[in-house]
């Protein structure tokens, strides 16, 4: 099986970090490398990518889903605080937001893995949260699992035409959600 190998630059371009830290990195053993017989260090990508996944280097790890993180974007603070305590545990972490625009911010900082997303909100509905994620090439990778009062088959096919990767009715069983989530989040992390 041949599997791509990177130089110390190269890999320093391709993690976006100084090709002196990569270097210290290896030589302090925290990043597999091996030697070419003219001292000169080399890197299987497969070991690269593992470690900027283990590290959360910024910006390689920002690109694929954190199976721990999960962003639940409701307007109604009950839900949003049951919500949080369910996950929370089942060992996720969480952070909350109220409305669509909070939920672009939080994006942004949190880098979910996840987002649960109701779909009727004030200021911007959940269609469009949707929409925007999954257009945006840094937030495309995050999946989203709608989930609505609103149960009819014209906001189902809206919401996965907009680009949600899941979908239910409230209430939901908590064994069905978290069952759902882990399904998700375990497409992403294959992928």
């Amino acid at each position: 099986m041949s599997d791509e190998i990177f130089s110390i630059p190269k890999a320093a371009k391709y993690c976006a970090i100084s090709r002196w830290t990569l270097w210290k990195l290896v030589k302090t053993g925290e990043l597999k490398a091996s030697r070419t017989s003219g001292g000169h260090y080399r890197i299987l990508k497969k070991d690269l990518e593992s470690f900027v996944f283990e590290k959360e280097i910024y910006p390689l790890s920002n690109n694929h889903s954190s199976s721990k993180k999960v962003l639940i974007v409701d307007n109604d603070p009950q839900i949003l605080d049951m919500l949080k305590k369910m996950l929370s545990r089942n060992e996720f972490q969480t952070e909350v937001a109220s409305d669509g625009f909070e939920a672009g911010i939080k994006v942004m900082e949190f880098k979910p893995g996840l987002v649960l997303l109701d779909l009727f909100m004030p200021w911007m509905d959940g269609f469009e949260v949707c929409r925007r994620l999954k257009e945006n090439s840094s937030t495309s990778y995050i999946k989203i699992l709608a989930i609505t009062g609103h149960d009819t088959e014209e906001n189902r096919e809206r919401i996965i035409k907009a680009g949600a990767d899941g979908y239910l009715k409230k209430p939901v069983e908590k064994n069905k959600l978290l069952q759902s989530i882990l399904d998700l989040l375990n497409k992403s992390n294959q992928t």
